[in-house]
């Protein structure tokens, strides 16, 4: 047992007799930054006003196509959950003791839907979905809680436009210890 603590403690007494040598060696030349086109494909975030959205669009009735083929097994029929998520209703219950979190009662904003579809949707293969389905879809789930008629397509001026019913509700958070002065303003 006493070896065994006492190679243990050469072995400590190795490591830090190498290791300000190890910091003093040059870089190991592998990897090299990232080009404009590579941070361009992972640079797909949506704000809450919907800048940088894609280009394309989207109808309702497409939507409940591609609703139906890729979302209907976790989300239900009609989006009202089973694995997934409950996406619909809810609306006049977040201030009850059950309140329902949904797309159409709790999401503050109508472009956030499109960004988590679109980075994380369907659980079993994200970003597979091309532009004009997360359109569809959003269009589709939104046409569900009433925000969007039957007839409507989407794109990135509509979509931006829309007002969610629970866009007023959220608040900032007021913790001094998560403010970032540098970030403030055009971040």
């Amino acid at each position: 047992m006493r070896s065994r603590e006492s190679r243990i403690a050469a072995y400590a007494v190795v490591l830090l007799v190498c290791a300000p040598s190890a910091q003093a060696q040059s870089p190991y030349g592998i990897g090299r930054p990232a080009t404009p086109a590579e941070i361009a494909g992972w640079n797909i975030d949506v704000d809450r006003e919907g800048h940088n959205l894609p280009p394309g669009s989207g109808t309702v009735s497409h939507g409940h196509e591609v609703f139906d083929e890729q979302c209907a097994a976790c989300h239900g029929s009609k989006g009202e959950g089973g694995v997934g998520d409950r996406l619909v209703g809810g609306q006049g219950t977040l201030g009850t003791p059950k309140p329902v979190r949904t797309v159409g009662s709790y999401w503050p904003y109508a472009t956030t839907l499109f960004d988590y579809i679109r980075r994380a949707m369907p659980q079993n293969a994200p970003q597979s979905l091309s532009n004009d389905e997360v359109y569809a879809v959003s269009a589709y789930i939104l046409n569900l809680n009433g925000l969007l008629p039957a007839d409507a397509t989407l794109d990135a001026r509509t979509l931006g436009a829309i007002k969610m019913p629970n866009r007023g509700m959220f608040v900032g958070d007021p913790r001094p210890d998560v403010k970032n002065r540098e970030c403030m303003t055009g971040c």
